[in-house]
């Protein structure tokens, strides 16, 4: 992580781990909170951040995927399985990382939750300046939400360069 072998220090493992955050492919798996509020603030609360700046980023980061005031209050179980997802991706994004890794993060979805959550993904990117890496077999969603694409066979870079670059080849 910036050009640094994360494992050379192990006493700053915990100051990597709040840099870089991991979104499952099925994170509503990592729901365990009563509330959605307690889940998405469970991170930020492990940062040791005050009360104040846990509730902006619970706040703010479930606006940024369309968790409404009202959800927040509510137990995560009683969600859709799309609105799940939303929780725990703001529950990471609440972290603030300065790399957001989603591994698969609209598997399962219908073609319009898929556009929904990607979309907000993207706007968290734009505003948050954060490094973005999405995993995906979508080449339809990499080719729409990618700058870069990395592509992989058989645990060997394949492919790497600007979106448009690889879909020519």
């Amino acid at each position: 992580l910036d050009g640094q072998d994360i494992w050379e220090d192990k006493s700053k493992i915990r100051q990597v781990r709040f840099r870089v955050g991991l979104v499952f492919q099925y994170p509503e798996y990592q729901i365990f909170e009563e509330t959605v509020y307690k889940d998405i603030a469970f991170g930020p609360k492990n940062m040791r951040l005050s009360e104040h700046e846990i509730d902006r980023r619970v706040r703010q980061t479930a606006a940024a995927v369309g968790i409404s005031e009202e959800l927040l209050g509510k137990s995560p179980f009683e969600l859709s399985g799309g609105e799940k997802r939303r929780v725990a991706i703001a529950g990471v994004m609440a972290m603030e990382p300065e790399v957001l890794i989603l591994d698969e993060p609209t598997a399962g979805l219908d073609p319009k939750g898929r556009g929904i959550i990607l979309e907000q993904i993207k706007e968290y990117h734009r505003n948050m300046g954060c490094t973005v890496l999405l995993v995906s077999h979508s080449m339809e969603d990499v080719a729409r939400y990618a700058s870069k694409i990395l592509v992989m066979n058989k645990s060997e870079i394949f492919c790497y360069g600007k979106t448009s670059d690889v879909f020519k080849q």
